[in-house]
């Protein structure tokens, strides 16, 4: 066996573990996927987790320099489902790498040594001309194209375009798509201290 075919046979080993079968294009995909005979996408796909896995544990990520940006659950303004916390690494701002994302998504609960599980891998990308009507410079990855343009998550932040890769979560959605419909975040709770809804006086 020739090193390229050992190394490619592992390779799709690895992503056969992974979940990353090829899907039989007859029975379709849910959501938007990599065409399963896109070799590169399918590398690109296995590199990304296996660059990742050691993020499992968050603080070997806040160690790499991912920083916590936004609220810990973000919630879908247009539809159904969530998204958690994001761990932003400013110098993979605009990375087209599968080996440097942008950003790792975290669960919204703690386990129970106070840590949270990454559920996402996110690439993100700013928009060249701040114009969310005009999309000419939409990046791709993995044989997709990236959501956006989209404005801001959090102060500072430009508008933007970007790419989720659910790999540590399943996603009835699709292992690609932005929002993850088995997801909700909490219900806010009412400040504290004050009533839920003000009586009037004076009866």
């Amino acid at each position: 066996m020739s090193p390229d075919v050992r190394k490619t046979a592992l390779v799709i080993a690895a992503a056969v573990s992974l979940g990353l079968a090829a899907v039989v294009p007859a029975h379709g995909v849910e959501g938007p996927a990599p065409d399963p005979r896109n070799k590169q996408a399918m590398r690109d796909m296995a590199t990304a987790i296996a660059v990742t896995a050691k993020y499992a544990d968050e603080r070997a990520a806040l160690k790499d320099g991912y920083v916590p940006h936004g609220e810990a659950c973000m919630t879908n303004p247009f539809g159904v489902g969530a998204m958690g916390y994001h761990y932003v690494k400013q110098a993979n701002w605009g990375s087209m790498d599968p080996a440097r994302p942008t950003a790792l998504l975290y669960s919204k609960d703690k386990d129970r040594n106070g840590r949270r599980r990454l559920e996402t891998v996110e690439w993100m990308s700013t928009d060249r001309d701040q114009d969310l009507k005009t999309s000419d410079d939409r990046p791709s990855m993995f044989g997709l194209p990236f959501d956006g343009p989209m404005p801001g998550h959090w102060a500072g932040m430009p508008k933007h375009y970007d790419l989720h890769m659910w790999a540590y979560k399943e996603n009835p959605a699709g292992r690609f798509h932005n929002w993850n419909p088995a997801l909700t975040c909490p219900k806010k709770a009412p400040t504290p201290g004050k009533p839920a809804a003000a009586h009037p006086h004076g009866h």
